[in-house]
């Protein structure tokens, strides 16, 4: 009876390191098969960074699920079987891995429907930043804005939940129409020439912003098209209303959002350099004045 106890362990042990065998050299070939392929992608001059990113992102996955596959067949005997026993557990596990699933859906939604893709400039809920990466549970975003000015980079990673594209309304900032309206106020005295104010103001938005209106024709032409989106004007204007602080000039023009800044910091400095020599327009401020009053009890003693 001990012999037959041995033989049978021998056998077991046998499969076993068979078995063990036999998955690393699936690993082996799949990883193989992965860097491989990778390489063959990276070589070609011919595609951009943005498809690179979703052959490698197919290839990752396609690989771990034949894996699986292979895998699962090596160490469960009856593997056909498994999909009747998941078909069983899969209400309990929905239920008790809920945020999970949701993710998934949300992961299946995201490069079904494409809201947005990796490159794009989103803000969903609170979190707003540049897309760079998409994963089954999470997408990562390269935060802007929050304390840092004119939505540049913060440098903060944000993770984001697949789900809560369910959940929050998305804002697409490269999509449709990959630009902006931006807006800068500049206050000028009510006695200044308001009306020389704007001619410099237009004219210093066309030279710092000319170099972009046929781009920004040939997007709008295309937004137009696929999204019915329209402006009866897309050129640089200047709106004038009065407040009690003065005359308030509105400049607005279309920019890439991450250009924003940017121009804001080359028009404000035009400004300044142009209405050096504009002696009839004045810029106002708000000053606050703070009075001391001495008590006249002291009388200097």
């Amino acid at each position: 009876m001990d012999n037959w106890v041995e033989y049978l362990n021998d056998i077991i042990a046998y499969d076993i390191r068979w078995n063990i065998y036999k998955t690393i050299l699936i690993v082996l070939v799949l990883w193989v098969i992965k860097k491989g392929a990778y390489r063959l992608i990276g070589n070609r001059p011919d595609e951009d960074i943005r498809r690179v990113y979703h052959w490698r992102k197919s290839i990752q996955y396609t690989l771990v699920f034949i894996g699986l596959l292979l895998v699962g067949n090596i160490w469960i005997s009856n593997f056909q079987s498994i999909t009747t026993f998941l078909g069983l557990l899969s209400a309990g596990i929905a239920i008790a891995l809920k945020d999970i699933f949701v993710n998934i859906a949300g992961w299946v939604f995201i490069l079904w429907r494409k809201p947005f893709d990796v490159g794009d400039r989103i803000q969903i809920g609170e979190y707003k930043g540049d897309v760079v990466d998409l994963r089954l549970f999470q997408f990562s975003l390269l935060e802007v804005g929050n304390w840092v000015d004119a939505e540049q980079s913060t440098g903060r990673i944000i993770h984001v939940p697949n789900g809560m594209v369910f959940s929050f309304p998305q804002a697409n900032y490269s999509q449709g129409f990959e630009y902006i309206w931006n807006e800068q106020q500049l206050y000028v005295s009510l006695d200044s020439d308001h009306r020389r104010a704007q001619v410099v103001l237009k004219e210093i938005m066309h030279e710092l912003l000319q170099g972009d209106f046929k781009q920004i024709e040939l997007e709008l032409k295309k937004a137009h098209k696929e999204h019915f989106i329209t402006f009866s004007q897309y050129t640089p204007t200047v709106y004038t209303k009065i407040l009690d602080r003065g005359i308030q000039l509105s400049l607005r023009y279309l920019c890439h959002p991450r250009k924003r800044r940017y121009f804001e910091h080359q028009i404000t400095e035009a400004i300044l350099d142009r209405f050096k020599s504009e002696p009839t327009i004045r810029i106002v401020y708000p000053i606050t004045s703070v009075i001391l009053e001495q008590s006249g009890g002291n009388n200097g003693k």
